[in-house]
């Protein structure tokens, strides 16, 4: 079964951890990172012939023009991470509107196609912010990738559904949601291959997690971070918390990732889901 594989195309100093330590007006003050880090991804990609679905962060899009169209000329999917990195659920339904534009615009700067998914920085959105999903469909969005039914203390709902499903903006319109995925574990979700919960956990959880998945007849969604890969990135004197959350087990994450590419079969999210939403919905749970 074809599973999708994500990238959050983000640096390292624009991740919600460090929020109180790097706001977005000493971002252009940072060492950048993220153009080796894509380069890195992509080569290992290449070497097992997979095609991901990347969401651009748009200040990076902004900054780094040149990473749209390398990741768009190299035949991945380019999806939308938000403009400013900032939780969703603290913005206005303006705001949200005007950083939503403001991503599309400078991904478009790189390269002139239209972006169909989107997702959200730390998985912020609420599923019952009605005025979230209209912006998205007004915007042109197919898909979201945002709503993550765990619980966590930044993000999660946890009563989510946990597979794909259509969520109707109106009469006509519908968004088609993408959860990261989880596994049921005592009653709970759990994630799966994606961030935290790829780096923390051994792989034979990850493994075991996307083969029962694929038994049940659903693609796993992973997702991981340019940064994630890069050992030689500045470490930060932040809240032990953070620190936890962002150093840990960096030397895994390049190791795990080549043998999820080398046992499983991965591609973006348009090769994955039906993105005019008649199949791969999960109305099992």
């Amino acid at each position: 079964m074809l599973n999708c594989i994500t990238i959050d195309v983000e640096d390292w100093f624009c991740v919600e951890s460090f929020r109180d330590i790097f706001p977005i007006e000493t971002w252009n003050q940072q060492k950048p990172r993220v153009l080796s880090n894509i380069v890195r991804i992509c080569e290992i990609l290449n070497e097992y012939n997979v095609k991901a679905t990347f969401f651009i962060l748009g200040w990076i899009a902004e900054k780094f023009p040149e990473i749209t169209e390398y990741l768009h000329s190299r035949g991945h999917e380019i999806g939308c991470h938000s403009y400013s990195h900032g939780l969703v659920y603290k913005m206005s339904p303006e705001e949200f509107r005007d950083d939503t534009i403001r991503s599309l615009e400078a991904i478009n700067a790189g390269v002139n196609i239209p972006i169909r998914g989107y997702r959200a920085p730390s998985f912020s959105i609420k599923p019952k912010d009605e005025w979230v999903w209209k912006t998205l469909a007004d915007l042109g969005f197919s898909y979201d990738s945002s709503v993550f039914p765990v619980v966590h203390d930044v993000y999660g709902t946890p009563d989510a559904p946990r597979f794909a499903h259509i969520i109707k903006v109106d009469e006509n319109r519908s968004i088609l949601e993408i959860p990261p995925s989880t596994v049921r574990i005592f009653g709970k979700n759990i994630g799966v291959g994606g961030g935290g919960y790829l780096r923390l956990f051994p792989y034979w959880y990850t493994s075991h997690a996307l083969k029962r998945l694929n038994r049940l007849g659903f693609p796993g969604v992973i997702y991981f971070h340019p940064w994630e890969i890069d050992l030689k990135q500045p470490r930060i004197k932040a809240r032990a918390r953070s620190r936890l959350r962002h150093y840990t087990n960096l030397k895994t994450t390049e190791i795990k990732l080549r043998k999820l590419l080398k046992n499983f079969k991965f591609g973006p999210v348009r090769d994955v889901f039906d993105l005019d939403m008649k199949k791969q919905i999960g109305n099992r749970l």
